[in-house]
This record gives structure tokens, C-alpha cells and sequence, in this order.
């Protein structure tokens, strides 16, 4: 017996002693170094692609554009917004609170979220819909890590549901009831403000939510306001509204025409008001009409121009001008990639989203405002057609991420804004007014524990 399990022994041995070889070993070693890269690439080849475009995290630290048709990587990188998204938003009901009502829909009620969907106003609508319906929202408050208050203020205000003093009041007694507002200061909730005016629209902004997290298109208004409400630490930038007729794959309003059709190598489409950049530009127009469009634009009355010819007039150029106006942002250069114009920024302070990912010297100019005049145009008509094609083709793969669309989209400005909110995300949450003690739990000053803050509460 003995001898026979040596001799298995010896066996055994001698079958599997070639597995011990080197060689072997740097096989198995190369198999799985092959079985991991294979892992990551079939991970990427399942993932949904809208607009030859997918969105997820990874190491890149911008998009990589093809000069074809093909398919188009984004990618939000892992350092500092992890390797996928993982939060959770509450989001305040508007029966919750008193005084959101009359934030979004005026004192009187009479104002609809409907109604406040076009126009530049319309993301604080489309913004919160969105987020009601998204996977990453929480209804338990003591579970989530960033709190989103709903309000149409811009929309509401120019509506005359509230006006300056009324908004401020408000958003003052809405802010009074949220305890969870009151434990973190503010820095965990997250307000829309869509406009040119930013903040500024809550006069008292710069008290109470100076550490909050503000979505707002507008990143400078120091021309007109003492501060900026933009901080680009805390803060994010989000892409104008464009007219979902114009955004949509199917039964677009206006589609775009080929180079070789389009009558000007340049067009700004806008009013002057009063703005020396503006002024420049619709002067040289009018030295350069064969060249330069900007005609005379009336947005009321009778001669009023409608969306379609506003779009037909945009879309016959190769180059679509976004200078300064009243703030340093312009929707026409987030409207000039769906009639694909390569826009040329003329806004010195201008800030741009998500640039983290894209590199905006890719699909756009900036041209200095200080030298608006011939020397612009020389320098457009220089660039051969083939650039220009380019530009356009690389705004085309990227452009849905200007587009408003559902969360099952996987390339949206939603999808762009939970990146950049996740980034915002700390999982410890204190103020001036927010004390602990030994046994972890969290009181205020006069030592009462969280979970009994009742409001109304002070604030600073």
C-alpha cells in the first residue's frame, strides 16, 4: 500500500511538475493581464451610444473626437468623481415647504410649469422634472447626499407672479424651515438659477447661499453687480435652453445646409443694447454686408421674427458670433451646434460647462472683444473649409450634451450635471451653527440634538 501511494505520488508529480516551469508561469500571467483589458474593453463596447457619443468615468481627462462618424468616448475622469455614479438627491415636494408654491408658480398660483419651459428660464423647470424622475433621487432626507430646492423665480418674476422684494422674502422664509439646510449651511443643496441675472435674482443670495451649490449658465456679472454669485469651486455650469425643436433627431424645425450653400462667412443675430462689442459688430456688417450678416431684429409687433426664420437666418453662415450682452453668456452659441455654425465666442469672462471633459479649442473660437473689426473676418475667411468641417463634425458628436433629455439618454446635460454634482458630494456636513458631541450625535447651540430642530430657525 505504502508503495503505491509513492508511486501515485511520483505520478502526480510528474504529470503537473511542467505547470511550476517559468514558462508557465508567465503564460498564466499574460492570461490575466488579457482577461482583465478584455473585462474593460467589453465593458465599454456595452454601453448605449446616443449620438455617437456614450458618457461614463474613466481616465481620460477629455473627449477624444473622431474626424469621421464614428463613435466618440466621454469620459468624466475617476480622480475626484469616482468610477460611477452612486448619488442620491432629495428633492423638496412642493407642498413640503411653504413658500415654494408661490416660487414656482407666482403668489397667486396662476403660473404654470408649462408655461415657464421656453425661453432661457426654462432648465429651472426641466432641471427639477428631470430630477423627480431620475434613479439617483431619494425620498429619505436622512439618507441623501445633496438636497435640490425647486423654484421658477426668473420665469415667475417676469410673469409678474412676485417681484424683487416678494422673491427675496420668500426664499428667506422657505430656507427658515429646512433643518437640513440649517445643519450643513447650505452647502448640500442645490438651487437652479437660469438667467444673465444668476443669484442675483435672490438679492439676499450672497448671505444665505453663499455656500450653496448654484446651476446657473451665467458665469460673471460683475459689469453690472458688485460680486459675482459664481464661484468655480462650488459652483456649475450649466448649458443654455435650446428650443427642443431644434434638438430633437426627428422633425428638427430648421436643418442645417451644406458649406458650399450657405450665403456669409459670418452672422450675428442679436440686439445691440447697448453694448460696445454688439455695436462694433453690427458697424462692420454694415461695411462688410456680403460677408458679415447682422440684420435688424425685431422681437415684438407685427414685424416680430419667429423661431424658423430666426434658426434659417442662423444656419446660412459658417461662423456664428456670440458676443457679450447683457451678461457674459449667450444661448446662440449653444443654438449654433444644431445648424452647425462653428461658434466664436466674444465674451472675454465667459465660463463654459463641463470642462473637465471637453476641450472647448476643438468645436469653438474666442476672439478677443478688443478686436472686433476687419481683422476678424480676414482671420475667419482663412480657415480653410476642411477645418471648418471638422469643428462642426466634433460639435456634432458632442452636442447632446446641451440637450435637456431624459435620464434613459446616455449623453444628456443631465448626465453632465450628476458628474459635476457627485464631485460636490462630502460626507461630513457642518456650519457655523452645527456642533457634535462624544457620542456622535449633532445639536446646535443651544445643545439641542437634529433630529429635534423644529422650524422656523434662525439664519445667518
Amino acid at each position: 500500500m505504502g508503495s503505491i501511494g509513492g508511486n501515485k505520488g511520483r505520478l502526480f508529480a510528474a504529470h503537473h511538475a511542467p505547470l511550476c516551469t517559468r514558462t508557465h508561469q508567465i503564460g498564466s500571467l499574460l492570461l490575466v493581464l488579457t482577461t482583465f483589458f478584455l473585462t474593460r474593453l467589453l465593458d465599454r463596447s456595452f454601453s448605449t451610444t446616443f449620438d455617437h457619443v456614450s458618457i461614463s468615468s474613466g481616465s481620460s481627462r477629455a473627449i477624444s473626437f473622431t474626424d469621421t462618424s464614428g463613435p466618440v468616448s466621454l469620459s468624466w475622469p475617476e480622480r475626484g468623481y469616482g468610477s460611477h455614479l452612486s448619488l442620491k438627491i432629495y428633492v423638496y415636494d412642493e407642498n413640503e415647504i411653504d413658500g415654494l408654491k408661490p416660487l414656482m408658480y407666482g403668489r397667486d398660483g396662476r403660473i404654470t410649469a408649462e408655461g415657464c419651459l421656453k425661453g432661457q428660464w426654462g432648465t429651472q423647470v426641466k432641471i427639477h422634472k428631470l430630477l423627480l424622475k431620475s434613479r439617483y433621487r431619494t425620498t429619505k432626507k436622512e439618507e441623501a447626499d445633496l438636497f435640490f430646492v425647486p423654484a421658477y423665480v426668473k420665469c415667475v418674476r417676469m410673469m409678474g407672479g412676485l417681484n424683487d422684494k416678494e422673491i427675496n422674502h420668500t426664499y428667506v422664509k422657505v430656507l427658515s424651515q429646512m433643518p437640513y439646510f440649517r445643519r450643513s449651511g447650505g452647502r448640500d443643496h442645490i438651487f437652479v438659477f437660469p438667467s444673465g441675472a444668476g443669484a442675483h435674482l435672490f438679492r439676499s443670495w450672497a448671505t444665505y447661499i453663499n455656500r450653496s451649490i448654484i446651476l446657473t449658465p451665467e458665469g460673471d456679472r460683475t459689469d453690472k453687480k458688485d460680486t459675482s454669485s459664481f464661484n468655480t469651486w462650488k459652483d456649475i455650469i450649466i448649458p443654455g435652453n435650446v428650443d427642443d425643436r431644434m434638438t430633437k433627431t426627428e422633425d428638427t424645425l430648421v436643418w442645417p445646409l451644406p458649406l458650399s450653400k450657405r450665403r456669409y462667412l459670418a452672422n450675428y443675430l442679436g440686439r445691440a443694447q447697448g453694448k460696445v462689442g454688439r455695436l462694433q459688430l453690427i458697424q462692420l456688417a454694415k461695411q462688410f454686408p456680403d460677408k458679415l450678416e447682422s440684420p435688424e431684429l425685431k422681437f415684438s409687433g407685427p414685424d416680430k421674427l419667429g423661431r424658423i426664420e430666426y434658426f434659417e437666418h442662423l444656419r446660412n453662415a459658417k461662423f456664428c458670433l456670440a458676443p457679450r450682452g447683457e451678461s457674459s453668456w449667450s444661448l446662440r452659441y449653444y443654438e449654433s451646434y444644431f445648424v452647425e455654425c462653428v461658434p466664436v465666442i466674444i465674451s472675454d469672462q465667459v465660463e463654459l460647462p463641463f470642462q473637465n471633459v471637453i476641450d472647448y479649442t476643438q468645436i469653438s473660437i474666442k476672439w478677443p472683444s478688443t478686436q472686433i473689426g476687419s481683422q476678424l473676418l480676414e482671420y475667419l475667411e482663412s480657415i480653410p473649409d476642411e477645418d471648418i468641417e471638422r469643428m462642426i463634425n466634433r460639435g456634432r458628436q458632442l452636442r447632446c450634451l446641451w440637450v435637456y433629455a431624459p435620464e434613459l439618454e446616455p449623453c444628456s446635460a443631465l448626465h453632465g450635471i450628476l458628474w459635476e454634482l457627485q464631485r460636490k458630494v462630502r460626507h461630513f456636513h457642518q456650519s457655523a451653527e452645527t456642533f457634535w458631541l462624544h457620542n456622535g450625535s449633532i445639536v446646535n447651540r443651544n445643545l439641542v440634538e437634529f433630529s429635534h430642530w423644529k422650524p422656523p430657525m434662525l439664519l445667518p
